[in-house]
C-alpha cells in the first residue's frame, strides 16, 4: 500500500537531499514543515512546499540552498491538500482564512494558482493570503492570482537597497526592483490587497524600516487589512543567526516600535481582532505528550536526524520522530515529546 511519499528527484543543492511529493492517502496533519496547521484561530495555515530559492542571513528556518540542517523536502500535491484543508475546516463553525505560508517560499510551490483557486472554492474559506519574499513574483505571476481569487500578498521585505538585498537574501541573482514593482502592480493594478511585513535587523536595516512603511503606503498597501506590520528578529534554535545582529527583548521592541509610530505619524500595532483573527474550535489531535504508541516509519525527515512516520492504529497524523538508524518501512516504538497545535514531535522508547 502506497504511503503517499514518493521521491521525485535528489536535489543537488542538497548534496543529494530527497525531494517528496506528497499526496494521498498520506495525512497532512502533525508535521510543521507542510500540510496543514491549526492553532485554534479561524486562521488555518496551508503549507505547500519547504522549498526555497533564498538563503536568508537571519531564516529562522535555515531554508534555501545554504541549509546545514535539512534532511529533505516536500511538495504536497494540491488537491489533496485543498481536501485537508476543507476537512479541518469543518471543525471550526466559522469561516476561515487560508494563510499560504510556510518554511519555504510558497511561491516556490508548481501549483500555486491552482491551489488558491482550490481553496477559494471551499464554503468556510472566506479569504485566501499568501506570504512571500517576491523571489519569483513577477507581473505575470500576480495576474495569475488574481484571476485564482488572492485575497491578499504578506510581502517579506528588509531593505529597498537591490545589493544589500541581495547580500541579506544569500542570492546574487535576486531581483528587488522586479520584485518590487509586481507587489506595486498588484496594490494598484489588482483586487489583491498587500500587507508588507519587514523584519527588523537591528544595526543592520535600522534605517531601512521607515522608508519601507512609507513606500508600503505610498503604493497603496492595506486596501481591507493593515498596510504594514514591523516583525521582530528572533534567534531560533534551528535558525540562521547573521553576526552583529542582537536580539532584542520583546519590551525593547514595543518600545522601538512606538516611537517610530511616533516619528512616523503612522500606525504599526494591530489587534487580533482588527486583523479578524478570533479563537476557534481547534481540530481533535487526541495525542499528549508522554503517550506510547506505534509508528511506521514513511519517510526521511525535514530535519537531520528525523524521520516521518504515522501511527500503526489510531489517528491519522505525521509524526516526527527524532532517532538515528530508523529507515522507510521500519515500525518503532515512540513516546510523545510534543503535542502543540497537534504538531507531533517523539523519540523512540
Amino acid at each position: 500500500m502506497s504511503s503517499g511519499f514518493r521521491v521525485l528527484s535528489r536535489l543537488g543543492f542538497r548534496r543529494g537531499a530527497p525531494l517528496y511529493l506528497v499526496s494521498r492517502p498520506a495525512p497532512l496533519l502533525g508535521c510543521i514543515a507542510f500540510g496543514v496547521i491549526d492553532r485554534g484561530t479561524n486562521v488555518l495555515q496551508v503549507r505547500p512546499t519547504t522549498v526555497c530559492p533564498l538563503s536568508c542571513v537571519f531564516c529562522s528556518v535555515d531554508a534555501g540552498p545554504a541549509s546545514r540542517r535539512r534532511w529533505a523536502e516536500y511538495i504536497v500535491e494540491p488537491g489533496w491538500l485543498v481536501e485537508w484543508v476543507d476537512s479541518v475546516s469543518r471543525v471550526k463553525g466559522c469561516g476561515v482564512e487560508a494563510l499560504i505560508d510556510g518554511v519555504g517560499e510558497p511561491l516556490s510551490y508548481p501549483w500555486i494558482a491552482e491551489l488558491v483557486s482550490g481553496l477559494k472554492r471551499l464554503g468556510r474559506v472566506e479569504s485566501v493570503a499568501v506570504e512571500t519574499h517576491g523571489s519569483t513574483l513577477t507581473r505575470r505571476l500576480v495576474d495569475r492570482l488574481a484571476e485564482a481569487g488572492l485575497d491578499r500578498i504578506n510581502f517579506s521585505i528588509e531593505t529597498l537597497d537591490p545589493e544589500k538585498a541581495r547580500r541579506l537574501y544569500g542570492a546574487p541573482w535576486y531581483d528587488l526592483r522586479r520584485a518590487l514593482d509586481a507587489v506595486e502592480y498588484a496594490a494598484r493594478e489588482t483586487c489583491i490587497d498587500v500587507h508588507v511585513t519587514p523584519v527588523w535587523l537591528p544595526g543592520v536595516n535600522d534605517d531601512e524600516i521607515p522608508r519601507i512603511i512609507e513606500w508600503a503606503l505610498r503604493i497603496g498597501a492595506g486596501k481591507r487589512w493593515p498596510p504594514v506590520t514591523v516583525q521582530k528578529y528572533i534567534a531560533h534554535k534551528h535558525g540562521r543567526r547573521p553576526p552583529g545582529v542582537r536580539e532584542v527583548s520583546w519590551r525593547e521592541f514595543w518600545e522601538w516600535l512606538g516611537r517610530l509610530e511616533e516619528r512616523l505619524g503612522v500606525r504599526l500595532h494591530y489587534s487580533m481582532e482588527e486583523w479578524g483573527m478570533r479563537p476557534a474550535p481547534r481540530v481533535e489531535c487526541r495525542l499528549r505528550r508522554g503517550d506510547v504508541l506505534k509508528v511506521v516509519v514513511v519517510a526521511e525527515g525535514w530535519l537531520k536526524g528525523e524521520v516521518l512516520a504515522v501511527p500503526t492504529r489510531g489517528p491519522r497524523l505525521l509524526v516526527s520522530v527524532s532517532g538515528r538508524g530508523l529507515e522507510e518501512g521500519m515500525v518503532v516504538r515512540v513516546r510523545v515529546v510534543r503535542a502543540k497545535d497537534c504538531i507531533i514531535v517523539a523519540r523512540p522508547v
